[in-house]
């Protein structure tokens, strides 16, 4: 059975599935994180689509990676400055300079043991 695709052909079902995966990623990520928290559910459906939108402009627009491993050393930053940046644009998502890049390290080893792409 083929994906099913809307009339500019983006695939629907891998973008749900890929902001399931980051859901799941960031959850797990703030819960082994210090001075990283997420307040309730809403926070954390909200910061999973912010995430994932700055994610696809900064493919779109830069060609970097911005998983924590995708690049390197530039793909780790730019996961820390999304994670970052996140904070000021979701109510209920906190998080410190600090807890970003941890954060970011943290992300990405969740990221490897969970199948499927998210958007860090």
């Amino acid at each position: 059975m083929a994906d099913r695709e809307d009339s500019r052909g983006i695939n629907i079902s891998a973008i749900l599935i890929r902001l399931l995966v980051t859901a799941i990623v960031v959850a797990i990520s703030a819960f082994l994180t210090p001075g990283f928290t997420i307040s309730g559910i809403w926070s954390l459906i909200l910061a999973t689509i912010v995430i994932t939108a700055l994610d696809y402009l900064i493919a779109t627009f830069t060609g970097i990676d911005a998983t924590p491993f995708g690049r390197g050393i530039v793909g780790f930053i730019v996961a820390a400055l999304v994670l970052y940046l996140t904070k000021f644009i979701v109510a209920g998502f906190n998080i410190t300079l600090l807890g970003a890049i941890i954060g970011a390290l943290v992300i990405g080893i969740v990221d490897a043991l969970i199948p499927g792409k998210a958007a860090l």
